[in-house]
Protein backbone atom coordinates (compact mmCIF):
# COMPACT_ATOMS: atom_id res chain seq x y z
CA UNK A 1 0.00 0.00 0.00
CA UNK A 2 1.13 3.45 -0.69
CA UNK A 3 1.28 6.15 1.90
CA UNK A 4 -1.72 7.98 0.38
CA UNK A 5 -4.00 4.94 0.36
CA UNK A 6 -3.00 4.06 3.95
CA UNK A 7 -3.97 7.59 5.04
CA UNK A 8 -7.31 7.26 3.26
CA UNK A 9 -7.99 3.94 4.97
CA UNK A 10 -7.10 5.43 8.36
CA UNK A 11 -9.18 8.51 7.69
CA UNK A 12 -12.14 6.36 6.63
CA UNK A 13 -11.81 4.24 9.78
CA UNK A 14 -11.70 7.35 11.98
CA UNK A 15 -14.79 8.78 10.25
CA UNK A 16 -16.68 5.51 10.74
CA UNK A 17 -15.74 5.38 14.42
CA UNK A 18 -16.83 8.98 14.96
CA UNK A 19 -20.10 8.38 13.13
CA UNK A 20 -20.78 5.29 15.22
CA UNK A 21 -20.06 7.23 18.43
CA UNK A 22 -22.61 9.91 17.52
CA UNK A 23 -25.62 7.60 17.49
CA UNK A 24 -28.57 9.24 19.28
CA UNK A 25 -29.97 7.43 22.28
CA UNK A 26 -33.58 7.40 23.43
CA UNK A 27 -34.28 6.96 27.12
CA UNK A 28 -37.73 6.13 28.43
CA UNK A 29 -38.11 6.79 32.12
CA UNK A 30 -41.10 6.97 34.42
CA UNK A 31 -41.71 10.44 35.89
CA UNK A 32 -40.67 11.04 39.49
CA UNK A 33 -43.98 12.66 40.40
CA UNK A 34 -47.36 11.11 39.58
CA UNK A 35 -49.32 12.61 36.73
CA UNK A 36 -51.97 14.99 38.02
CA UNK A 37 -55.11 15.65 36.01
CA UNK A 38 -57.28 18.58 37.04
CA UNK A 39 -60.83 18.39 35.77
CA UNK A 40 -62.77 21.59 36.01
CA UNK A 41 -66.26 20.36 35.23
CA UNK A 42 -69.31 22.53 35.50
CA UNK A 43 -72.38 20.66 36.67
CA UNK A 44 -75.45 22.54 35.54
CA UNK A 45 -77.86 19.68 35.99
CA UNK A 46 -78.30 20.39 39.71
CA UNK A 47 -79.31 23.99 39.03
CA UNK A 48 -81.80 22.98 36.37
CA UNK A 49 -83.37 20.34 38.63
CA UNK A 50 -83.77 22.90 41.41
CA UNK A 51 -85.37 25.40 39.03
CA UNK A 52 -87.69 22.71 37.64
CA UNK A 53 -88.76 21.74 41.16
CA UNK A 54 -89.40 25.36 42.08
CA UNK A 55 -91.52 25.80 38.96
CA UNK A 56 -93.46 22.62 39.73
CA UNK A 57 -94.14 23.90 43.25
CA UNK A 58 -95.18 27.31 41.94
CA UNK A 59 -97.54 25.78 39.38
CA UNK A 60 -99.00 23.47 42.01
CA UNK A 61 -99.69 26.42 44.32
CA UNK A 62 -101.14 28.61 41.54
CA UNK A 63 -102.76 26.43 38.87
CA UNK A 64 -104.44 29.46 37.25
CA UNK A 65 -101.21 31.25 36.26
CA UNK A 66 -101.42 30.18 32.60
Amino acid sequence: MTMLSAQRVCAGAVILLLAAACQPTVKIEAPEKPIEINLNVKIEQEVRVKVDRELDDLLAENPDIF
